[in-house]
């Protein structure tokens, strides 16, 4: 093997695998942003708990991890040089929206960054699984925040039924319990969905090097993957923590637990459809869904707006971004 290839290989796995680190601290809020909020759990065991079941959520499927390597480009077809434009594209992003305290989606950042690197690699659109991309990435990209909003409001409201005739103090002490396992439920399927799309990109970047001969996930790959999420997941993302738990809406832990277990929901059936699903859209409109069952004006709708925004820039400016990386790449090594 050629040792230029075999140092561009070495490149993509060590960016891959701090994107997967940045992923983990970016989108800890996913899963424990409202049992901090809502103070039942300490935010040193809401992150050990997140990271250990991130890790663990990561082995139980790769086929998000197909979606991404293989169903959105050709991996024989994108040079390396792409993949490289399109992690560095996704890290970037991801840590500008970090500092600014936005809950973006680094799923769609990573989509968004291979488009853009893969067209501007090939010269033209057509390296893209358009069918894929619209089916498992863009229909979902819509149908998954405005499923968790109905979830986390049909959930709520069901939740509101049942409990009419509790004591308040025994709905807070009950729900304080059961939060842990809507949470736990939530860091498990985040660290399922999440972890594979790094795995993708490396057995991509294994496919596109010839290091390999087919599309199939190394056990490595898989626990390097796992632990470079619990890592991250273990430093925790603070401002969007504050983001998502605090500054959406007010939340008690009957709350949490209808928007944690409304999200896991959708985000397990979702990576059962193989669809690489953005974690943070759904835990955040779950949490709009869950305010809004309260009263409409429970919910923050200027900081969802902001978040909205973040939402529809990421996959176009991470495209333009990657494109324009590997643009330079590419006049580097000539």
């Amino acid at each position: 093997m050629p040792e230029s290839i075999w140092m561009m290989t070495m490149t993509i796995i060590a960016l891959a695998l701090i994107f997967d680190f940045i992923n983990g601290f970016h989108d800890t809020a996913n899963a424990i942003a409202t049992s901090v909020a809502t103070r039942v759990l300490s935010p040193a065991a809401a992150i050990t708990m997140a990271a250990i079941l991130n890790f663990l959520g990561a082995f139980i499927s790769v086929k998000v991890a197909e979606t991404i390597g293989a169903g959105l480009v050709p991996p024989e077809s994108i040079p390396q040089t792409a993949i490289v434009a399109a992690l560095l594209g996704a890290i970037i992003w991801n840590l500008i929206t970090w500092y600014g305290g936005l809950p973006s989606s680094s799923s769609h950042a990573l989509i968004g960054g291979l488009l853009g690197a893969a067209i501007a690699a090939a010269g033209s659109l057509a390296i893209v699984n358009w069918q894929g991309f619209f089916s498992k990435v863009l229909l979902w990209l819509v149908l998954s925040p405005c499923i968790g909003l109905l979830v986390g409001f049909c959930f709520m409201n069901l939740l509101n039924l049942l409990l009419k005739t509790w004591h308040p103090e025994r709905v807070r002490r009950v729900f304080s319990k059961a939060q842990i396992i809507s949470a736990a439920l939530m860091a498990f399927n985040h660290g399922a969905n999440d972890a594979q799309k790094s795995m993708g990109v490396i057995t991509m970047a294994l496919l596109s090097g010839g290091l390999i001969a087919q599309f199939e996930v190394p056990l490595w790959v898989k626990a390097a993957c796992a632990l470079a999420m619990a890592a991250g997941t273990s430093f925790g993302g603070w401002k969007i923590i504050k983001t998502v738990g605090l500054n959406m809406a007010r939340l008690a832990p009957v709350n949490g637990f209808a928007a944690e277990t409304g999200a896991a929901a959708v985000i397990f059936t979702a990576t059962m459809f193989h669809a690489p699903v953005s974690t943070t859209h759904i835990i955040s409109t779950s949490i709009m869904g869950v305010g809004a069952a309260k009263r409409l004006s429970s919910v923050r709708w200027i900081v969802a707006q902001e978040i909205l925004m973040a939402w529809f820039l990421t996959i176009p400016i991470t495209a333009i971004l990657s494109g324009c990386i590997f643009y330079l790449i590419d006049l580097a090594m000539i």
